[in-house]
């Protein structure tokens, strides 16, 4: 196993904007994970809500469904090597990653908007949250990224179990949503390659 920084150029049309999305370099086994599991958490996350007979309308089914595909794609991708070498490249910096961050106050209104009769103080609280530990995690010496991270993911699980109230049928929604973003897209870490990898085709 070897660590690799350099990653192939985006190949061009729509492979091009998969690569820009993934990770250019990405192997077959880190895009059948990606995009297997995730279509199979949101088929999940809609049949709970089924399940639970919460009286969903088909919209709130089908924002359900992608919903926790997103997430669970996210958490996946994020955290792949050819998706850490991609999102940590040279150029991203605080600013890039705190854009991808505030990115997301998209969903979480979503959640509150079709869920919990549109909860300001549960946005601003989850948002606040999120903004506060994503900015220490990205300002303190690479080092100490790792340990900090992990330490104010367990913050916030505490918070979505205790403090924090929970969507109806979406329970799993904030512990997800903290770990795609707080540890599988803001921490830096190794790109660890296959040794038998072979450069691809960017045609």
């Amino acid at each position: 196993m070897k660590i690799d920084w350099n990653f192939p150029e985006p190949r061009l049309g729509i492979k091009g904007g998969i690569d820009k999305f993934c990770g250019p370099g990405a192997t077959r086994l880190e895009m059948i994970l990606q995009s297997v599991v995730p279509i199979f958490a949101g088929f999940v996350a809609a049949y709970y809500g089924y399940l639970g007979e919460f009286e969903w309308s088909v919209t709130q089914y089908l924002i359900c469904f992608v919903i926790g595909f997103d997430i669970m794609g996210g958490i996946i991708t994020n955290s792949t090597s050819s998706g850490k070498r991609w999102y940590h490249r040279a150029g991203q910096g605080f600013t890039e990653h705190m854009s991808f961050i505030l990115l997301h106050f998209v969903q979480i209104t979503t959640i509150a908007c079709l869920y919990m009769d549109f909860d300001f103080i549960w946005i601003f609280t989850v948002g606040g949250y999120l903004v506060v530990a994503s900015t220490v995690i990205l300002i303190i010496p690479l080092y100490l990224q790792r340990p900090v991270a992990l330490t104010l993911y367990s913050i916030a699980i505490v918070l979505s179990i205790y403090l924090l109230e929970i969507p109806v049928g979406l329970e799993w929604f904030l512990p997800l949503f903290y770990l795609k973003l707080l540890v599988s897209h803001i921490l830096r870490e190794e790109p660890y390659r296959p040794n038998n990898e072979t450069k691809r085709d960017n045609a």
